[in-house]
C-alpha cells in the first residue's frame, strides 16, 4: 500500500511539471507574439503559430495522464481536488496558448502597420502584465499559496485598466489616420487577448484555492440559494400553519 501511494504522489509530482512547463511555453510565446506584431516580423509569427503544437501536444498528454491516474488509483479528498486542479489548469494554459497564437496571426492580417510611441507601449505593457499574473498564478499553484491565489483577482485590475486604455489609444490613433479601421479592429481584439490571458490566470488562481481548502468562488453563490431556499420553505410553511396563502 505504501509503495502503491508513493507511485501516486510521483505521479503528481511529473504532472505538477508538464503544468509548470506548459505556463513556461505560454510566457515565452506571449512576449515573443507581441515582437511579431510590433515589428511585423511574419517569419517569428509563423514560427509562433508552429510551435502551438508542442502546447497542443503536451495539452492532451497531460489530459490522458491525469485521466489514467484517477481510473486506477481512484484518489480521495485532497488527491483528487490536486488532480482535478491539474485538470482544469491544464485546459486554462492550453487556450492561454491559443491567444498568444491569435495575436501572432494578426501580425499577418495587419502587416505594416505602424504604431506611434503610446499604442506601442501600451501593447508592451498588457504582454508583460499578462505574463506576470500567469508566472503568479503558476507560483501560487506550485507553492499551494492560496493567498496569492485569491489575491490574482485584484491583481487583474491592472490589466483591465491597461486594456481600457489600449482601447482608447486604437481609437484615437484611428480618429487622427494613423491606423486604417481594419488595424483598429484587429488591434482591439489584440488587446481583449491579452486581457483574456489574464482572465485565465484569475481562474487558475481559483482552482488553486480550491486545491489547497476545498473552496471554490462558485460555492458562495450556490450557498446562498440554499439559505433563500430553505427561507422560502420555512416561509411557505408558517403561511400553511396560520392559513395564509
Amino acid at each position: 500500500m505504501e509503495e502503491l501511494r508513493k507511485s501516486f504522489h510521483e505521479e503528481l509530482d511529473e504532472i505538477q511539471a508538464g503544468i509548470v512547463r506548459m505556463a513556461a511555453l505560454v510566457t515565452e510565446a506571449v512576449p515573443r507574439a507581441t515582437e511579431s506584431l510590433l515589428e511585423s516580423d511574419l517569419e517569428l509569427a509563423q514560427q509562433l503559430i508552429t510551435a502551438d503544437d508542442e502546447l497542443d501536444d503536451l495539452s492532451v498528454h497531460l489530459e490522458e495522464r491525469c485521466h489514467h491516474v484517477l481510473a486506477l488509483q481512484a484518489p480521495m479528498a485532497g488527491d483528487l481536488r490536486a488532480l482535478s486542479t491539474a485538470l482544469r489548469l491544464n485546459a486554462e494554459l492550453e487556450r492561454s496558448g491559443d491567444l498568444a497564437v491569435n495575436i501572432a496571426k494578426a501580425t499577418r492580417r495587419i502587416y505594416g502597420t505602424r504604431y506611434d510611441a503610446t499604442l506601442r507601449g501600451l501593447l508592451v505593457r498588457m504582454s508583460e502584465e499578462a505574463c506576470r499574473l500567469l508566472r503568479l498564478a503558476i507560483d501560487s499553484y506550485v507553492d499551494g499559496n492560496a493567498g496569492l491565489a485569491a489575491a490574482l483577482h485584484d491583481i487583474d485590475d491592472q490589466l483591465d485598466n491597461l486594456n481600457r486604455d489600449c482601447v482608447q489609444a486604437v481609437f484615437q490613433a484611428h480618429n487622427d489616420g494613423a491606423i486604417d479601421l481594419q488595424a483598429a479592429v484587429q488591434l482591439c481584439l489584440i488587446c481583449r487577448y491579452y486581457e483574456r490571458i489574464g482572465d485565465h490566470a484569475v481562474n487558475i488562481g481559483e482552482r488553486v484555492v480550491y486545491m489547497v481548502t476545498g473552496w471554490l468562488p462558485e460555492h458562495t453563490g450556490s450557498a446562498r440559494q440554499r439559505i433563500r431556499d430553505r427561507g422560502h420553505a420555512e416561509v411557505s410553511d408558517q403561511s400553511e400553519e396560520t392559513g395564509e396563502g
